[in-house]
């Protein structure tokens, strides 16, 4: 197709000036991370104008903190925390896969091919590769599957600790709810400073009772959990100052005083609660050996909730449930305190079982790349749990290419340069993780392809170590099938979008629309 006699581009030269300014865009930001890709990728050091630094191989971790303004490459690093929140790993293949779909559909488009056929092919290249995926994954039988291992140590970077922290931790929790949606496995990972990594049969409190004269180390105790601060209920300074306001006061520290004398009766020996402790409250529950922890997070209460089996509830309904007061508590087979790490530590819990997996290193910038590291081999492990796996080492990629090829070739109509597109970005990973190795990654793909229509297989790749085409199966490398669907998904979802994008306007603020 050639221009018009006017010299014009068929799609019209701003139409094509604003696609390319977004290829370029997207382009820049798949240049930052595509350097990690892989086994031997290696880190990057992020410094801000305050001299902080990061330094990690994680994807999402970069792109989050670039400073980016581009709209377009703003799209695709959504794209890199949709797969974060959704997966929790493979956020750099889906960020690769995006980029090289935008460049190879663009690449069409200037040709003369309509844009709308293009993001046509795509999609239809897309949905023929996710069920040639589909054909290829295979599921993971239970906790005790070698290739569960075999994920995790992948994901982990090829770091043992890690990997064998977050298989003990799936054992604690069970497949039961692992394979829920609800259940994050990364939620558990906690780092800390100058800490052993350890995995704990429980939960972990980074804090304190409010009062060192309550107990530190309980075993079996009755836990009762508070949603809101723990203390009688306030008068305001000026209602205070009145002689009603003052009677006020009088009577609502004797309802709670009752309402304390209650709880210690019924036994409970530890309470938790969101807001803060009162020092009336603190004074008491010392005296009686209660001890009391205070002032935390909701999401936390929660969690503390179903592991110990326990309801969470309000202070002033305490005592309109007295028959069912003891419904609830809950309990766990000990409570210990550490005060030189400000810890409280809650094993064993009568509800759900749950663990937290700690993660610890000498510094700060270790502890967090060890935490972003552990996130990812917990998220690839119940990816793998839920979704099964498949041959990693960008094998599966290669083979999808190869049949979107075969079933492009009985096509006809302009949206097969679409699907033309899907396949090179299915190849990019692996040519990329090829080049990082320091091989040639046009020699080195065509071995994979030729060896993969040789043997009849989809589990051939690279090995990066020897350069050689091998099967990843027999070589113990392998990834969750969710991953790499998902990073498919997103890939063309973005390519598609940034390929209708017309013009590029400039909106006014939004105070400005509301007038």
């Amino acid at each position: 197709m050639t221009r018009s006699s006017e010299g014009q581009h068929p799609i019209g030269d701003e139409r094509l000036t604003t696609l390319m300014n977004n290829v370029n865009a997207v382009r820049a930001i798949s240049s930052a991370v595509e350097g990690t890709l892989g086994p031997k990728g290696l880190d990057t050091m992020l410094v801000d104008e305050r001299g902080h630094v990061v330094i990690t191989n994680d994807g999402v971790t970069i792109l989050e903190r670039m400073e980016v303004k581009h709209p377009a490459a703003r799209m695709l690093i959504r794209i890199a925390t949709a797969q974060q929140e959704k997966i929790g790993d493979g956020t750099t293949t889906a960020t690769i896969m995006a980029s090289s779909l935008v460049q190879e559909g663009a690449a069409q488009i200037h040709r003369g091919v309509p844009p709308v056929k293009v993001i046509a092919g795509i999609r239809q290249g897309v949905a023929t590769a996710e069920r040639s995926l589909a054909r290829m994954a295979a599921a993971v039988t239970d906790l005790t599957d070698p290739h569960l291992r075999q994920t995790a140590y992948i994901a982990a970077r090829e770091n043992q600790e890690i990997s064998d922290l977050v298989l003990q931790a799936c054992h604690l929790v069970g497949d039961k709810q692992l394979v829920q949606t609800e259940l994050k496995l990364a939620d558990l990972v906690e780092v800390h400073q100058g800490e052993e990594s350890e995995v704990i049969k429980g939960i972990l409190l980074q804090k304190r009772p409010v009062s060192r004269q309550m107990p530190s180390d309980l075993e079996n105790p009755a836990v009762l959990l508070l949603e809101d601060r723990f203390g009688p209920e306030g008068i305001d300074d000026e209602a205070l100052g009145t002689e009603i306001g003052f009677k006020q006061y009088l009577e609502n520290k004797e309802n709670f005083l009752r309402c304390l004398e209650y709880i210690n009766q019924m036994g409970v020996r530890v309470i938790i609660c969101e807001g803060s402790c009162d020092s009336f409250a603190e004074e008491y529950c010392a005296d009686v050996g209660i001890t009391v922890i205070h002032r935390i997070p909701q999401a936390q209460i929660h969690r503390l909730a179903e592991h110990l089996g326990a309801i969470p509830v309000k202070l002033h309904g305490l005592l309109k449930l007295k028959q069912d007061f003891k419904k609830l508590l809950g309990s766990c087979k000990r409570m210990v305190t550490l005060e030189t790490k400000q810890q409280v530590r809650f094993l064993e819990g009568a509800g759900k079982p749950t663990a937290t997996i700690l993660i610890g290193a000498s510094t700060p910038e270790i502890v967090g790349e060890r935490g972003r590291i552990a996130k990812d081999a917990a998220s690839s492990v119940q990816a793998a749990i839920r979704g099964g796996i498949v041959p990693g080492g960008g094998s599966v990629e290669v083979a999808m290419a190869r049949e979107l090829e075969q079933w492009r070739s009985t096509q006809t109509g302009l949206e097969g340069y679409g699907v033309d597109a899907v396949i090179q970005a299915l190849q990019r990973p692996i040519s990329q993780m090829i080049i990082n190795a320091g091989f040639n990654p046009f020699e080195k793909l065509e071995e994979v392809r030729a060896a993969q229509s040789r043997e009849d297989s989809f589990s051939v790749a690279l090995d990066l170590d020897s350069g050689r085409a091998v099967d990843m199966i027999q070589l113990g490398v392998v990834d969750p099938v969710l991953v790499k669907k998902f990073a498919l998904k997103a890939a063309g979802e973005v390519a598609e979008s940034i390929l209708r994008i017309h013009t590029i306007i400039r909106m006014k603020e939004t105070s400005d629309l509301l007038e």
